[in-house]
Parts: C-alpha cells; sequence; structure tokens
C-alpha cells in the first residue's frame, strides 16, 4: 500500500491542476466575464464561450458579422471586453455584457451615419445596446462596422 500513496497522490494532482485549468472564468457585476487581457482570436472566443445565457449567441453573431464585414481584423481582450480594430490604427469596437443587454461600443460611433442611439460620456463613442428580444439589424450593424473600421482607430 505504500508504494501506492505517491502514485495516487501525483495522480490526485494532476487531475485537480487539470480541473483548475478548465475552470469557467468568473462573471463579474452584471455577468461579464472576467477573461485576461491577450491578443487573438482565442482570448475574444473564450470571452464569448463565457457570455451567459442569451447573451452567448448574440456574441457570437456580433464576432461572425464583424470577420465577414472586416477580414482580417485583428481582435483582443482588455479590460474584460472583447476589441476588434486594424493593426496600425487602433480599435473601432468593443463589446460589453450588462444584466440586461449586451452594449457595443463605437468608439468613433459620433462619425458614423446614421449615428448609432445609444449616447456616451465621450464625445465620440455611440453605442447599441442589445436586449434578449431584440431584433439585430445585421445590414446597418454592418454597415456601422465598416464605416468605424475606415475611422482612425483608439490607441488603448
Amino acid at each position: 500500500m505504500a508504494g501506492r500513496t505517491p502514485k495516487t497522490s501525483a495522480k490526485s494532482a494532476r487531475k485537480g491542476a487539470a480541473k483548475r485549468g478548465a475552470a469557467k472564468p468568473r462573471l463579474l457585476a452584471g455577468g461579464n466575464p472576467q477573461i485576461a487581457k491577450a491578443y487573438g482570436n482565442a482570448p475574444v472566443q473564450a470571452f464569448i464561450a463565457a457570455m451567459p445565457g442569451w447573451k452567448r449567441d448574440v456574441g457570437r453573431r456580433l464576432d461572425t458579422l464583424i470577420v465577414r464585414t472586416i477580414p482580417g481584423v485583428h481582435k483582443a481582450v482588455k479590460w474584460n471586453s472583447p476589441l476588434y480594430g486594424i493593426e496600425g490604427d487602433g480599435w473601432f469596437l468593443g463589446i460589453h455584457v450588462f444584466t440586461r443587454y449586451v452594449k457595443v461600443a463605437f468608439f468613433r460611433g459620433a462619425s458614423l451615419h446614421p449615428v448609432p442611439p445609444g449616447e456616451s460620456k465621450q464625445q465620440h463613442t455611440r453605442y447599441l445596446d442589445i436586449h434578449e428580444n431584440d431584433e439585430l439589424d445585421e445590414a446597418q450593424f454592418t454597415a456601422w462596422v465598416k464605416q468605424a473600421s475606415q475611422l482612425p482607430g483608439e490607441r488603448m
């Protein structure tokens, strides 16, 4: 028996480590996933996968539309929000999860036509809030994404 104890302990340690590594991201207030700052598609997909309930489908749809509209778009997660941008030009769009909606921030949204409906304390930023039963106007959203991608982005 004594010879099996270290093996069993090592096996238990590996299982415990695997469980810790596979842990779901913590949800912050309002249900926003806490994802470590990182660049690329993988952290954005981890953020989307951790979005709670119906918001996950919204996140997938937004990501799909953005990638389809701007092939080669650069992605990152910073400040617990996915960001989308053009290499060398900064970030043009961010997504954040709240209790009752998903907020899309167009960092130069005041220059878009038509201007997205949500006002901001920041002069240039405009928002699009998507609630559970809202019908996303995909044509308008992709038009905003295309316009936003052609404007100077935010350096964050």
